[in-house]
């Protein structure tokens, strides 16, 4: 038996990327897994593959209660679904502010919505089980270049995840998020693809994070895994940082040779 032996976990965005990577080391700790995906058939097994858009309520409503009915109920619930937006504020037209902002953010409102009721049975059935991890980024509390509209939309993720902390404590449902610094996932990988010169741009971004280099989906992964656990049975409406240092440490530059 493993920590998680017995839990049921849902991730959203779990096909590829942090999604995947925490799907896996969910099921590596002995937690049933399904994950809420719009293309879920590359999904390894045993992980539960149920096609949703995070963007349409009926879709997850039903995906959620596919998942409850097949694991016979929910403790676990990973909001990760996501999509990015680069620009300044004048750069992305309403359109697509109304689209990074329904997925982002009222994704995580109507995943947690569904699987609510199933959390609240989890944590009268085993206390300290039942919980909610959503995927924020250091660009919600960083300012970054060419990210307005995302760093909004994550910035009302941590927001979010404070105030249904505030709302779900005493039901013993424990909410916390993790802030990825720059990842190197598929998104990411799209992103330097795009670029006028990609290596030099992913040169930048390794820089960028004090460590010199990006953070990895598994790592990530390891520390969603730990928020969802009971070993964080008293963590609640905390944010944390997975970031390289980037969030907290200032260093002085190397000097030159």
């Amino acid at each position: 038996m493993t920590e998680l032996t017995g839990l049921r976990a849902l991730v959203t965005g779990g096909a590829s990327g942090i999604g995947l990577a925490t799907a896996r080391a969910l099921t590596a700790r002995g937690a049933s897994v399904a994950v809420l995906d719009l293309a879920p058939d590359g999904v390894p097994e045993p992980v539960l593959g149920l096609r949703a858009d995070v963007g349409d309520d009926a879709s997850v409503r039903a995906a959620v209660e596919t998942a409850a009915t097949r694991f016979g109920g929910l403790d676990i619930l990973v909001n990760n679904a996501g999509i990015g937006a680069a620009g300044t504020v004048e750069d992305n037209p309403d359109e697509q502010w109304h689209r990074v902002l329904d997925v982002n953010v009222l994704g995580m409102v109507r995943t947690t919505r569904a699987a609510l009721p199933h959390l609240r049975r989890a944590a009268e059935a085993r206390p300290g089980a039942a919980a909610v991890v959503n995927t924020c980024s250091i660009a919600a509390t960083a300012g970054l270049p060419q990210r307005a509209l995302y760093s909004a939309s994550k910035g009302a993720v941590l927001a979010l995840t404070l105030a249904m902390a505030a709302d779900h404590v005493r039901e013993g449902i424990r909410v916390n998020c993790v802030n990825p610094g720059t990842a190197d996932t598929p998104w990411v990988g799209r992103l330097l693809d795009a670029a006028e010169d990609p290596e030099a741009e992913r040169a930048a971004l390794n820089a960028r994070q004090p460590m010199g280099r990006l953070v990895t989906a598994e790592e990530v992964a390891a520390a969603i895994v730990y928020l969802a656990s009971p070993a964080a049975a008293s963590v609640t409406g905390t944010a944390l940082a997975v970031d390289g240092g980037m969030q907290g440490l200032r260093l002085r530059p190397e000097p030159r040779s």
